[in-house]
């Protein structure tokens, strides 16, 4: 459960170089208290944004997002000398925007947007199998990456997909 104890880390060394910048959430990843949980609520703006593309173009744009945070994620743990330090929270970003991906044909409401994010924290923070697996085998920036892709994929099919299927 890295996300309630990330080592510490200067803030000012954080906030000045653009890779911990970014990889930390634009700062979010400093929280003192669940920076993944505080990171994950970044997605929302840079959701906003991409929700104006088509579907396919919002797509593209995880995809890009995810490979740069493989990137931008493992060059911070790199220069960190920390694997997959709690504040490096990119990788939540990018993964709550595949879990929002699905309202581009699910009804948007409060409710499901709340459920979402609970479930996907709750996938990110207990790592059920294969998350954990991945989590502690795969390194560097994918493997920072990874999980949590994972993490939205699960919270997905629990969250929209009985909600398409009418089981909800």
């Amino acid at each position: 459960m890295r996300d309630y104890t990330p080592p510490p880390v200067d803030a000012r060394r954080i906030l000045r170089s653009p890779v911990h910048f970014i990889a930390f959430g634009f700062g979010t990843g400093l929280s003192p208290k669940g920076p993944g949980t505080v990171g994950t609520l970044a997605a929302l703006p840079i959701y906003l944004l991409l929700n104006n593309l088509s579907w396919s173009g919002y797509i593209a744009g995880c995809a890009i997002l995810f490979l740069f945070g493989c990137w931008v994620c493992g060059e911070s743990a790199r220069r960190l000398g920390v694997h997959d330090h709690g504040g490096i929270v990119f990788d939540e970003i990018v993964a709550f925007l595949v879990v929002l991906a699905p309202y581009y044909w699910v009804t948007w409401s409060p409710v499901n947007l709340v459920a979402a994010f609970l479930v996907f924290r709750f996938f990110d923070i207990v790592k059920p199998w294969p998350i954990k697996f991945l989590d502690s085998k795969v390194h560097g920036g994918f493997g920072i990456m990874i999980d949590d892709l994972i993490a939205a994929i699960f919270t997905v099919v629990l969250v929209f997909l009985p909600s398409e299927l009418g089981l909800w």
